[in-house]
This record gives structure tokens, sequence and C-alpha cells, in this order.
């Protein structure tokens, strides 16, 4: 088995599209557009691995997470870059085109080398080697 893909919610789809495109070389699929409950979606495929969901619908509420006080259920996503050079060069890059970056890089305690940057909807990413 593997995961087949993660969803998130968000109420800026083409911005969140654009991002993951992008920074992370994802390919978008043609916008899923459902005219009766206003729901609208794009999947974002990787070159490898899971696809990521990316939906919009009106009346979902913004997350609980915050920086300080987060909630249980998912809490981030980690993009494999290949190299600790990538995960130094797309954490600058990101962070000189306005984006957060929350943990700096470095080896944690469990062996990874990641950065921790803020998506456009503020959900953390790790890049990770």
């Amino acid at each position: 088995m593997r995961i087949e893909h993660v969803a998130l919610w968000t109420h800026q789809l083409e911005v969140m599209r654009d991002f993951y495109v992008e920074f992370f070389g994802g390919k978008s699929s043609e916008k899923y557009h459902n005219p009766q409950t206003g729901f609208e979606s794009y999947f974002i495929s990787f070159t490898d691995g899971a696809r990521l969901e990316l939906m919009q619908m009106p009346g979902i509420p913004r997350h609980l997470n915050a920086l300080e006080n987060q909630a249980t259920g998912y809490i981030h996503i980690a993009i494999a870059t290949g190299s600790k050079d990538k995960v130094n060069t797309l954490t600058e890059k990101l962070r000189q085109r306005g984006y957060r970056v929350i943990g700096e890089p470095r080896t944690t305690g469990d062996g990874y080398y990641e950065s921790v940057i803020l998506d456009p909807d503020e959900n953390r990413i790790e890049l990770t080697t």
C-alpha cells in the first residue's frame, strides 16, 4: 500500500496551486468544479510519491493551528529535495520571495537534514534531503 494523495482546504486555490507548481515542480490537473456545491479542486502531481489535492468550497472555516498552539491531526508535509544543498537553496529562494522560514536548515536529533517553511496558507512544509 501507499498514500495516494493528501488534501488541503484553502481559500486561495490558484495561489496555492501556483506555489506548489513553481517551487516544487508539481504538475497541475485541470480545475474540477461542481457548480451545485461550489467545490473546486486541483490535483498536483510530483515526480514521485503522493499527489496533493488542493480544495476550495464556500463555508469551509480556517484551520485552528497556529505556530505556537497547534491542534491534533495532520500538521505538515515533508518534501524531499535530494540534497542538503537543495534544501539550503530552496529555503533561501522561498525566504527571498517573502515566504516565512520557521525552522532554519539543520540536522535534527533523528538525523534528518531539514528546514521548515510556511506555504501561502501557513501550512508547514519540511524541506528534507
